[in-house]
């Protein structure tokens, strides 16, 4: 089972590199400086360049993440300020970038680096790293797969304990049959009579009162250069075919609503042999009906009786890890919040673990017999206002209101 790596809503990792250190530069580099390292780094890396090297993908991504902070002038200052921290979930310092729905697709920083670059006819980034194959697609008709999102929906307690759960997936995986290659026997894959293996057509398009041509992706090869001469009866050349797969997913101590875990590998499988995308699960907690999580503290309400609030005593309350006990002073009143620490839960990154927050709420007596309430008469008349210390404080803010 691929490792699993944890990522917060804005995609940030606690143990992540220095973004100056994944462009290789200083942190006196101009904008120019920054976007000519991250040119060179990018072609470098790039998926196109290194089909089976899932290494390279990963410093790509990384690479694009890098220069979307330091390209942009507030990015790359509260970067500078709080370090990763400016891009977790709830962010620091008033960034504003915290939680904002994390980084843009890598390939997207990509095309805005490169684009019109390398001028007309059509060809884009297939021109750069020769022709033909569409993004992600070798020119044998490998393509990498796509990458899949999951929403999971789990309790309190599986979040701060962790668990493991099996996901039911709909997704392409490796055809058995031909064993990935897409095609049946001994025929395999041979140049596109369509596109002659340039993997691009020329397109005619008549409008505004002329005739165009635009080049674009062949339809029989999907870019690749390659056709199929004997396709594989149950994938259709494809080398991959459309099941439904278990996959189990070990969930981290700690995860919090809203984060995400990346299993790689367990996407849709590529076309024709091609490396798999990535699986990325987004968690959902469901309301809990006791407690309240905020970030790494809960808190939650108890009653309390008129009679322990009066004259004090144990009180149990709840806690993820089984009842704990309270001590309750004379006289306590309804709303007082008492801190159970270390009964939170665990922070992923830090290690630290949250507290317990419990507001007791007193009750009142709803079933009084005509004894009880006469007993209940003498006793609130024979304890006098001094012994309603809130009600006196409230009276002396009040007078002024009522002329008394």
């Amino acid at each position: 089972m691929p490792a699993l790596e944890l990522k917060r809503e804005a995609e940030n990792r606690s143990m992540a590199r220095d973004y100056y250190d994944v462009i290789g530069i200083s942190k006196d580099s101009s904008a120019a400086e920054i976007k000519k390292a991250y040119r060179k780094l990018a072609m470098k890396f790039h998926p196109d360049q290194n089909p089976d090297d899932p290494s390279a993908e990963e410093k790509f991504k990384e690479l694009g993440e890098a220069y979307e902070v330091l390209s942009n002038e507030d990015k790359r200052a509260a970067y500078d300020r709080y370090g990763h921290d400016a891009f977790k979930a709830g962010g620091r310092g008033g960034s504003g970038f915290g939680g904002g729905g994390g980084f843009h697709d890598p390939m997207d920083i990509f095309s805005q680096v490169f684009g019109g670059a390398f001028g007309g006819g059509g060809g884009g980034f297939e021109d750069l790293f020769g022709g033909g194959g569409g993004r992600g697609k070798s020119r044998d008709g490998r393509k990498r797969g796509s990458d899949l999102r999951y929403n999971l929906e789990i309790t309190l307690e599986e979040a701060a304990k962790g668990t493991t759960k099996e996901l039911e997936l709909e997704k392409f995986v490796p055809c058995k049959t031909c064993d990935s290659k897409g095609s049946k026997g001994a025929g395999g894959a041979k140049t596109c009579s369509t596109c002659a293996g340039h993997g691009i057509v020329e397109q005619r398009m008549e409008g505004f009162g002329g005739i165009f041509r635009k080049q674009v992706t062949c339809p029989d090869c999907d870019g690749s250069g390659q056709e199929i001469s004997n396709p594989c009866p149950d994938c259709g050349g494809q080398g991959r075919r459309e099941e439904e797969e278990g996959i189990h997913i070990k969930i981290p101590a700690g995860v919090d609503h809203g984060t995400r875990l990346r299993s790689s590998g367990n996407g849709d499988a590529g076309t024709r042999g091609g490396s798999a995308g990535d699986l990325h699960i987004v968690l959902h907690l469901k309301r809990h009906d006791v407690f309240e999580r905020r970030a790494e503290d809960l808190f939650c309400e108890v009653p309390i009786s008129f009679g322990t609030a009066t004259l004090g005593g144990e009180l149990k309350v709840p806690t993820l890890e089984g009842p704990a006990s309270i001590k309750i002073p004379i006289g306590t009143q309804g709303g007082t919040i008492f801190r159970l620490r270390n009964r939170g839960v665990r922070d992923i990154g830090s290690g630290r673990k949250g507290d317990l927050h419990v507001e007791v709420r007193v009750e009142v007596p709803t079933k009084l017999d005509s004894e009880q309430k006469e007993k209940l008469r003498e006793f609130t008349e024979s304890i006098g206002e001094e012994n309603s210390p809130m009600h006196e404080g409230f009276l002396e803010k009040a007078k002024r209101f009522f002329n008394l």
